[in-house]
């Protein structure tokens, strides 16, 4: 299990030293929500935010692009320092041609899906990505109340992927805490995205401990 924690809940007036702080808790991911006050009802960081703090960190950095025609700046988060592009199904016109135009530009890419999006938007760009996003909240806000109705979800996501025999990892991000994190890995969820039940509760080494501590604890009741 990767665990990368939302940036978005984090000290935003320091996160220079929050990114170093990660590291030094040997977290290896952090999660860039990037929100453009169009598809959500929210507005944070931006491409040039994540070129600064890219100087001062060697996380892998996960960006979240929760903004309408993401083709339009994949060229300007590659050159900021993604590491992974992930785009919505719902706000890009020509999916296949987006994630395909993010892996030429060398970066992983990602697909993301709204809670009420079904995997059918999936179907025909399996091969064209690294990791699938499930949204387990309706995206724009920290905070929210983990759904349900995303274990049935990532149950029959993972089904699809081994039939096919892809190794795409699975993220989930929303309501994320300790207390579903071994529900979560055990249903096939590879990548947790934690915000503010992660960032709330300090020392990070310790609570990045209490995640994979459950993660391992799902790992070993299925084997």
């Amino acid at each position: 299990m990767i665990l990368s924690p939302s940036l978005l809940s984090a000290d935003v007036g320091n996160l220079a030293a929050e990114l170093s702080a990660l590291e030094a808790a040997g977290l290896r991911w952090v999660h860039w929500d990037v929100m453009d006050g169009r598809f959500v009802p929210n507005i944070t960081f931006g491409q040039h935010v994540i070129r600064q703090l890219r100087k001062r960190s060697g996380l892998f950095f996960d960006v979240h692009l929760m903004i309408v025609e993401p083709e339009n700046y994949l060229s300007e988060f590659q050159a900021a320092g993604a590491d992974m592009l992930v785009v919505h199904a719902e706000a890009t016109r020509h999916l296949q041609r987006t994630l395909a135009e993010i892996r030429r530009l060398g970066m992983k890419a990602g697909v993301a899906l709204n809670p009420a999006t079904p995997l059918s938007a999936l179907e025909y760009v399996l091969e064209d990505v690294d990791m699938i996003l499930l949204m387990s909240v309706n995206p724009g806000f920290g905070g929210q109340k983990f759904l349900p109705i995303t274990y049935e979800k990532i149950r029959r996501l993972r089904r699809m992927l081994d039939e096919r025999r892809l190794e795409t990892l699975i993220q989930i991000d929303g309501g994320v805490t300790p207390d579903n994190t071994a529900d979560l890995v055990r249903a096939g969820a590879d990548v947790l995205v934690s915000g503010s039940a992660f960032f709330s509760v300090p020392p990070y080494e310790a609570r990045r401990l209490a995640f994979e501590s459950k993660a391992e604890e799902a790992r070993s009741l299925t084997l």
